[in-house]
């Protein structure tokens, strides 16, 4: 099967891809390399307008004409791409929005992939029309939107979610609707949203290269390092103002007894071995199941706080924690490293379980072969 993915969020693409690729098919990723982490792509794409004075320069030229600078250069960039982008048996794009463009330039881009390919599917894995609509609907829902909420975030440094609820959004969202054959959650998190939706084809878990992650076995001989990645842009998304006062009191409560070390937007490969010495890795608060580096995380044995609410344990049917789940709440956050630190035996327990976890329900090749199974319907 010849096989276009359009878009890349956290190396979820090139995992499924490299899933893919064991079992035979030929696979390519047409997108940007999500910002500073620089995922491998097969036909990158730029935003070129995106940053400093640029930007700015973008921003005002919007504002007299209605024109996006940024959005006509990522629509030029793909056409230099256009011949080698048909005849593809399937294109899954990763979002709704997956080339950051305005309708117009958007539109134009999703219609020649429709009109010179196959079959083609959006994957919900993060924020769209359909997910932002139903947290709006569903305010008690953990999700991203409750920083917003709180006055965290201001609204001008939220576009990249609030938009989808611009008329323009939703009628690029019908006009997606018409011409896909579904949709396809990553995780619980877009999995309820879409529950009972006519074109919701169900759940597959995310797709771990555990090839690519061997499992570190713990040994706590001396400190315990925690280990907190933080991405500046999505900070209060993340919810590492709830992380960053806990380890405050961590730090102070058990200064002889754990190390701390946190880093900011540092590029993937850097991320990923920098973590390595650590025990336990500080993910997110605001979610039900886990993210991609938390399941990444989670393959190389480290205990991560992240999302882990009751449904994800029901739906996996698990009977022993293989994560902490991870809340709003810095004295609830205190307590559970505590617990922790001062039973070490418990992180080498769910150590263990969450490499056994990653291997029966995220194996980037069964993974792969429930994406090929959709899509062959």
């Amino acid at each position: 099967m010849n096989i276009l993915l359009v878009g890349e969020y956290s190396r979820l693409h090139n995992s499924l891809k490299e899933g893919l690729e064991q079992l035979g098919h030929h696979v390519v990723i047409l997108g940007f390399q999500d910002g500073f982490k620089k995922y491998p792509v097969d036909f990158p794409l730029h935003q070129k307008w995106d940053a400093s004075l640029l930007k700015k320069i973008r921003v005002g030229i919007y504002k007299l004409t209605g024109f996006d600078v940024s959005s006509y250069f990522t629509y030029r960039q793909f056409q230099r791409y256009e011949k080698q982008l048909t005849g593809f048996d399937v294109v899954q794009f990763i979002n709704e929005n997956s080339f950051y463009c305005t309708y117009k330039y958007e539109k134009k881009i999703l219609q020649y992939l429709f009109d010179h390919n196959k079959k083609v599917f959006l994957m919900c894995c993060g924020t769209d029309y359909l997910t932002v609509d139903y947290y709006f609907k569903h305010r008690e829902f953990k999700s991203l939107m409750l920083p917003y909420w709180a006055g965290k975030i201001k609204t001008d440094e939220f576009k990249s979610v609030l938009k989808f609820r611009k008329p323009k959004f939703k009628k690029l969202h019908h006009f997606i609707q018409t011409h896909i054959e579904g949709m396809i959650a990553s995780d619980m998190d877009y999995d309820i949203p879409l529950l009972g939706h006519p074109k919701y084809l169900g759940m597959i878990p995310n797709p771990v290269n555990i090839e690519k992650l061997p499992y570190i076995p713990l040994s706590i001989d001396d400190k315990i390092v925690i280990f907190h990645g933080i991405n500046t842009e999505n900070y209060f998304k993340k919810g590492n103002d709830y992380f960053e006062k806990a380890l405050t009191i961590i730090a102070e409560k058990f200064a002889d007894k754990v190390e701390i070390i946190t880093t900011r937007d540092i590029p993937y490969n850097d991320y990923i071995e920098i973590y390595n010495r650590a025990h336990i890795l500080l993910d997110m608060v605001y979610s039900f199941d886990q993210g991609y580096h938390a399941l990444e995380a989670m393959a190389k044995g480290k205990v991560v706080f992240t999302g882990a609410e009751t449904e994800f344990y029901e739906y996996y049917d698990l009977q022993e924690k293989v994560n902490i789940n991870a809340k709003p709440d810095v004295d609830y956050l205190v307590n559970q490293l505590t617990f922790l630190i001062q039973n070490p035996d418990e992180i080498l327990t769910i150590s263990r379980n969450a490499r056994a976890f990653i291997e029966k329900e995220h194996h980037y090749l069964k993974s792969a072969e429930k994406y090929l199974a959709i899509w062959n319907r």
